[in-house]
């Protein structure tokens, strides 16, 4: 799109900017969208990094879903069985 305009197209449409925003504004709205931008970046490898992790600990939870896993239990004082109930791992994957 920006190949088909001419130079002289290019020169009015900065000016009408000038115009529109006027020369005071232009630095600080320049900033503000570098601003934005390292922001719109830094989230989006937080995002990646945030899926690689999640990709590697369900790579490790296949593997680990080969092997039987066995229920866990909370012991509670010995001999008192009313009040010992079965644990749920969130690191372990249950079948």
């Amino acid at each position: 799109m920006i190949g088909n305009l001419k130079p002289l197209e290019i020169v009015l449409i900065i000016a009408v900017i000038l115009l529109l925003f006027g020369a005071k504004k232009l630095p600080e709205m320049a900033r503000s969208l570098g601003k934005s931008a390292r922001i719109l970046k830094s989230e989006a490898k937080a995002m990646k990094k945030d899926d690689e992790t999640a990709t590697t600990a369900e790579t490790v939870q296949d593997q680990g879903a080969q092997q039987p896993i066995a229920p866990r239990t909370i012991q509670a004082a010995p001999g008192d069985v009313s009040t010992s109930r079965p644990v749920t791992d969130p690191h372990r994957a249950q079948s």
